[in-house]
């Protein structure tokens, strides 16, 4: 099983000291971030893109250009890329040029979106919201699987024997599909044939196994077998779980109430936090066995073959944070590749 870090590049304030750092700095702690995360021997490194204050990655193929030329071996994905409000021809000569940059680790994982910002930005219409990232999202399977193309469709302008340049280092760019749990969703990346990501951050993991087996069942009955599955989830690691619980719920409660009162609903308890934190909950943040256990646990149910643990949701200390993913990787990571083979 594929292991890696994920992150949106968060922007708070210092639960501690209610101070914000600059986003140059935020930038900078990245980069020693993604770093370590290759050094240490992780697969994957995935950042999401958001148009909002509260994070600062807009644009994760720039991000991932630059953390190409700090890293080796670590694939480089986005998590996700909102291709409903983007242009596929755009996002798929950025992510070919991350590509030629990292000779050959550039992964896009695209998405609808959880957020809805990007809309508005780029003069999109939300009633299209489904329609754009079906169309969109068969427009770049087209520019990925040739390099010449005719294309027409609705929310774009046609495409009339066109070359897309670059061509990636790769054959062609793995794409993924993103899903928060919509079976529509799972059963069109399944027809597709391709690889599934699905985001727990909330509930209990179980529940979100009749959506797995949705997609291996549609999966097979569209004659594709064994397709790749990844599991996203929030998540933390110290030495001590106390002092992950403690460490990480002042940042993490900022940011999920903060989301919540836009949503309508009400601010995160510490108690609420500590029942995600339980064995069988979506949280995963504790001592490196327990983070592997819940690993375990959550293999157990979908068989996935990769998993990314989404560090952090608010911002906490940048020595915090790197000791997080040092941990993840040297103790975590050895607990499940010696269980999953």
């Amino acid at each position: 099983m594929e292991l890696g870090i994920s992150t949106f590049v968060e922007l708070t304030p210092d639960q501690q000291t209610n101070k914000t750092i600059s986003p140059h700095q935020r930038m900078m702690d990245l980069m020693e971030e993604v770093k370590l995360a290759d050094e240490a021997g992780l697969e994957v490194f995935a950042i999401g893109e958001h148009h909002r204050p509260d994070f600062i990655a807009s644009s994760p193929a720039v991000i991932l250009g630059a953390a190409a030329s700090v890293t080796k071996n670590i694939k480089l994905s986005s998590a996700v890329t909102v291709l409903s409000s983007d242009d596929p021809v755009r996002v798929f000569q950025d992510f070919a040029t991350v590509d030629l940059l990292s000779s050959g680790r550039a992964e896009i994982m695209a998405g609808r979106g959880s957020f809805i910002e990007s809309f508005p930005l780029f003069g999109y219409n939300l009633d299209d919201y489904d329609s754009l990232f079906a169309e969109k999202l068969e427009l770049l399977l087209k520019i990925n699987a040739s390099e010449k193309i005719t294309w027409k469709g609705k929310h774009r302008a046609a495409i009339n024997n066109l070359g897309v340049y670059p061509r990636p280092y790769q054959k062609e760019l793995p794409v993924w599909i993103a899903v928060g749990g919509t079976p529509a969703s799972v059963v069109r990346t399944a027809t597709l044939g391709l690889p599934l990501a699905v985001a727990i951050i909330g509930g209990q993991p179980q529940h979100f196994v009749p959506l797995v087996e949705l997609f291996r069942d549609t999966a097979k009955k569209a004659g594709h077998d064994e397709l790749p599955l990844a599991i996203h989830s929030h998540g933390y690691v110290a030495d001590t779980s106390q002092q992950a619980a403690d460490e990480f719920y002042p940042s993490y409660a900022y940011v999920m109430s903060k989301l919540g009162r836009e949503r309508g609903w009400p601010p995160m308890s510490r108690e609420q936090y500590e029942m995600a934190r339980s064995p069988k909950g979506a949280l995963l943040t504790g001592s490196p066995q327990q983070v592997a256990d819940k690993i375990l646990y959550e293999h157990s149910l979908f068989k996935n073959s990769r998993f990314l643990l989404h560090i952090s949701v608010g911002t906490m200390p940048h020595d915090k944070v790197m000791r997080s993913i040092e941990l993840f990787a040297t103790k975590v990571a050895p607990e499940v590749r010696k269980a999953v083979v």
